[in-house]
């Protein structure tokens, strides 16, 4: 333990003892963002009609009521389309915008960048108000492709900010290598750079599928009728009724997105 403490934490000369502080505050800090996640794991197993923690009987009823519902299915369809659309669609797009902005030497790079991470910058509920009066408009109110294209406006700032800061890393004369050999920039772009910074695509992947599957503010204006979310359905259910089935349900999403970033750090150390 003492050798510990007077090891390097960093290549400088800064020792682990001399950064115990910082480890405490972090340990505060996610011990507090992650134990009201981890409390609505029991409250799941509760054989009683309304939220309980703890219990006082345990049971699984609440997941065989979510599993057994017609509705709760259809919207758990909904939301695993739009967050597979979702991510195929914002990757693509978010990994060429950043690669363009990386490459281009034009002036006004920082103000497109600044517009493409314009949504994270606002409010949610205005990019939601904005997409549920455009689309009353152009007919596609509480439909898929709606649902898809606001989502894909939330996730594609956070496909940008990370591909970004992987070419940041990246040589870009290994790139250019390439194109004086021949090859022309998309091949060079798909067989030099993209495998060189594949991490940060997955993970921006992935970061898209998240960000559309727990979406709900934008999901209350713009889905709906036959195309309900799931996390939709979820705050209306909490709203109108105590349902335990939102425990189970959340706790299945804990697991889905916990599952994914776990996938997306061994994707990382493989790379």
């Amino acid at each position: 333990m003492t050798n510990w403490f007077s090891s390097p934490a960093t290549d400088t000369q800064i020792v682990h003892g001399q950064r115990i502080w910082l480890y405490i505050i972090a340990v505060i800090t996610m011990v507090l963002l992650v134990v009201p996640t981890l409390i609505v794991i029991p409250m799941s197993f509760s054989d009683s009609q309304y939220l309980e923690f703890p219990p006082e009987t345990w049971s699984t009823r609440w997941y065989q009521n979510y599993f057994g519902s017609d509705e709760w299915m259809r919207a758990t369809i909904t939301s695993l389309k739009a967050a597979l659309l979702t991510m195929l669609v914002a990757t693509p797009v978010g990994v060429l915008a950043a690669y363009g902005l990386h490459a281009s030497k034009i002036a006004f790079v920082r103000v497109a960048f600044v517009m493409l991470i314009t949504p994270m910058m606002v409010p949610v509920v205005l990019v939601a108000i904005g997409a549920f009066y455009a689309y009353v408009q152009l007919q596609i109110l509480y439909t898929l492709m709606g649902l898809v294209l606001a989502h894909t406006v939330l996730a594609l700032p956070l496909v940008v900010i990370v591909t970004g800061a992987a070419l940041k890393g990246y040589d870009m004369s290994q790139e250019q290598a390439a194109r004086s050999l021949g090859a022309p920039r998309w091949k060079a772009f798909l067989t030099v750079t993209l495998p060189q910074i594949k991490f940060a695509v997955i993970t921006s992947a992935l970061l898209s599928f998240l960000t559309s599957f727990d979406e709900v503010v934008v999901a209350m204006f713009v889905s709906g009728g036959d195309n309900p979310t799931l996390t939709r359905n979820m705050f209306n259910a909490l709203r109108d009724q105590i349902d335990p089935t939102i425990a189970s349900i959340s706790t299945i999403m804990v697991l889905v997105t916990t599952g994914m970033m776990v996938l997306a750090q061994l994707f990382g150390q493989k790379k």
